[in-house]
């Protein structure tokens, strides 16, 4: 395999792993300064991801900013990164929630700090590797190596039932994954490469075919994992109780992040490797996705504890991130990329509010809170904005993606029109369950005393100038979505026009 220089690409890669070294070899740190040498690491990859975002050609397919290297040769495995329309806006999503992640730490977590920040800059790396790796057998890597920390972060620093949603995480997820690494070793068996960007291209060329029964198991292989860690009804049951009894930044990185690793792999893996057995399954698939919007909306309404209604609604999102991939047309996929980069920021969002309540509260149970807008207004009201964007309110960043992904599903060849009629079911009851958790916590009377101690506690930089910190970030990125998405579309065309040209082709020799 030709070697090119290093890229970019894996300078962002990288970073975290070299916090994370320092942290651990640098024995005399204090807590303080363990806490800030994460969070400067985090923030300077993120600097470096900006200036990727800032050298980046919108309108071109490929990759850019690869670094290509030899690796494991005798097996044709290299080592292959790199970024194109798909991946760019997840990398950003990445390196912008991990700062504030950091950050929303600085007071909560006092036990096993040096562990605790090096479990967080290890996970970033394994998050960053899975959306820049373009050689299957280093996906699968950075794919595992991301549930190691994860695992610990919610076991060690998670809430009373943290082993069993720690173990019931690591188990469903590595379930899916073996089946993923057969798919795998057979494809890159097959091909003589575990190139993704090669394969790829074998494909289009028509040097690479499978039998009809093949494809379908190799892309049901790839699926399930993918389909567990998104995740799609009904493999979900393990994402409440993970939610619920991670850790406040915990929270945030698993919906802000490691859940778009699935919908992510359906994009890069599933549709442009398995194209046949894509459009073959994207009925059921869309239908186990509509099931999951509405079923999500549903269940989040009947939930007493707030981090629990918050979790359910992640189900219900992703579901419309999974309709818009398999409406398998460009508008329903751009739409899916920017709904996984809005669901980031908006969810990520309503996490940290609730851990914040929960700091000044202990407790996140729904009925414990009410009147909350009279004792601190500036917080009530910044929860508002978050809310409506979740809910998808029109102007801010939720409505763009929900808009548009039921624009492709609509004009989509491979799926009904009416898949598109019961999504929207599923925004309707969004509205029901947001408006319902945000009237029973911050409207209505301070009819419990130990709220209006909260009048003391209101948001300000002279108090807890974290909270300030974390929660300015996403309020910008909520309005700037919102009101001009036209660069986040730009940017992922040249990208998604390529994958949904080679389904195109497909649909014609088909018929």
């Amino acid at each position: 395999m030709e070697t090119t220089g290093v890229s970019l690409t894996s300078i962002v890669l990288f970073l975290p792993l070299v916090g994370f070294l320092i942290i651990m070899l640098m024995g005399r740190l204090s807590d303080e300064r363990i806490k800030w040498v994460a969070f400067t690491t985090s923030l300077i990859t993120f600097g470096l991801s900006i200036v990727m975002l800032a050298n980046f050609e919108s309108g071109v397919s490929g990759l850019q900013m690869e670094h290509v290297a030899e690796w494991i040769p005798s097996a044709n495995i290299g080592y292959h990164v790199g970024v194109d329309g798909l991946s760019i806006w997840l990398v950003l999503l990445t390196t912008f929630i991990m700062p504030l992640a950091m950050v929303s730490s600085f007071r909560p977590i006092k036990d096993r700090v040096r562990l605790y920040y090096g479990f967080m800059l290890l996970l970033e790396m394994a998050m960053l590797g899975v959306f820049v790796s373009h050689d299957m057998f280093l996906f699968y890597v950075f794919w595992e190596l991301t549930l190691v920390p994860m695992y610990f972060l919610i076991g060690i620093w998670g809430g009373e039932e943290r082993i069993y949603a720690a173990v019931k995480f690591f188990l469903y997820t590595m379930a899916g994954s073996i089946l993923m690494l057969v798919a795998i070793l057979w494809l890159g068996n097959e091909a003589g490469t575990f190139d993704v960007q090669v394969i790829t291209q074998m494909i289009r060329d028509g040097q690479l075919t499978f039998s009809h029964d093949t494809e379908r198991l190799l892309f049901i292989g790839f699926f399930l994992a993918f389909a567990i860690k998104v995740p799609i009804w009904p493999l979900h049951s393990w994402l409440p109780d993970a939610h619920v009894q991670a850790p406040t930044a915990g929270s945030v990185v698993l919906a802000g992040v490691l859940l778009k690793l699935g919908t992510y792999g359906l994009i890069r893996f599933n549709v442009p490797l398995f194209p046949n057995a894509a459009l073959d399954y994207a009925p059921y698939i869309a239908t186990l996705a509509v099931i999951g919007i509405i079923y999500g909306a549903w269940v989040s309404y009947a939930q007493t504890d707030v981090k629990k209604l918050v979790a359910y609604s992640s189900i219900s999102h992703l579901g419309f991130v999974v309709l818009g991939i398999f409406a398998l047309n460009s508008v329903g996929i751009q739409g899916a990329v920017l709904q996984m980069v809005n669901h980031g920021i908006s969810t990520g969002g309503l996490f940290l509010l609730v851990g914040m309540l929960y700091e000044r509260r202990h407790t996140k149970a729904i009925d414990a809170y009410g009147g909350i807008w009279k004792v601190m207004p500036i917080f009530t009201g910044i929860a508002l904005v978050i809310s409506l964007s979740s809910m998808g309110l029109p102007g801010l960043n939720g409505f763009v993606g929900e808009f548009t992904i039921l624009l492709g599903s609509a004009g989509s060849d491979a799926i009904s029109i009416w898949f598109t009629v019961l999504a929207t079911i599923g925004i309707i009851l969004a509205a029901v369950y947001i408006l319902f958790m945000y009237n029973k916590v911050f409207m209505g009377p301070v009819d419990k005393k130990e709220n209006e101690a909260l009048a003391e506690t209101d948001l300000s930089w002279s108090r807890d100038w974290t909270e300030v910190a974390v929660l300015v970030p996403i309020l910008i990125m909520v309005f700037v979505i919102g009101l001009y998405p036209a660069p986040f579309f730009n940017l992922m065309d040249g990208t998604v026009s390529e994958i949904t040209k080679l389904i195109d082709a497909t649909a014609i020799a088909a018929r």
